[in-house]
């Protein structure tokens, strides 16, 4: 890949970095919670379920930025660009889509194939647990 090229998604990582962690800042400041919204039980319900919504935002976010922090290190080994199971490019427009992706469209579309053909369940990609399927 191409110094520019890998200069210009570089920027948008560290930007991206940037964004969630002043998200983060702000997050962190809306969990505290004011004596105020707890008078009956409507407002505490409404209280935890706004804390449980600040506590998934701030999951994914940890999470992306994780992407993040992995896509940024791939950039300076050398091998941003390069599919994690076939090794071929991953090609840039797919990077552009995404640009933290590791595999690249033919392994994705593998990966996605066996997880919809897997019926005993299939691996979270966000917390590597087994997670099983109902059918109906």
């Amino acid at each position: 890949m191409r110094k520019e090229t890998l200069k210009k998604f570089k920027r948008i990582f560290e930007e991206q970095r940037r964004q969630v962690l002043f998200n983060d800042r702000v997050v962190r400041e809306d969990f505290s919670v004011c004596v105020d919204d707890r008078y009956d039980e409507l407002d505490q319900a409404t209280t935890d379920v706004e804390q449980s919504m600040r506590m998934r935002l701030r999951n994914r976010e940890v999470l992306f930025i994780k992407k993040l922090d992995e896509a940024l290190k791939r950039i300076e080994e050398g091998n941003f660009g390069e599919c994690d199971e076939c090794g071929q490019d991953i090609g840039i427009g797919r990077l552009q889509a995404r640009p933290t992706a590791t595999l690249c469209v033919a392994c994705k579309e593998e990966q996605e194939r066996k997880e919809v053909l897997t019926a005993s369940g299939r691996e979270s990609k966000s917390l590597g647990q087994t997670m099983s399927r109902k059918w109906a």
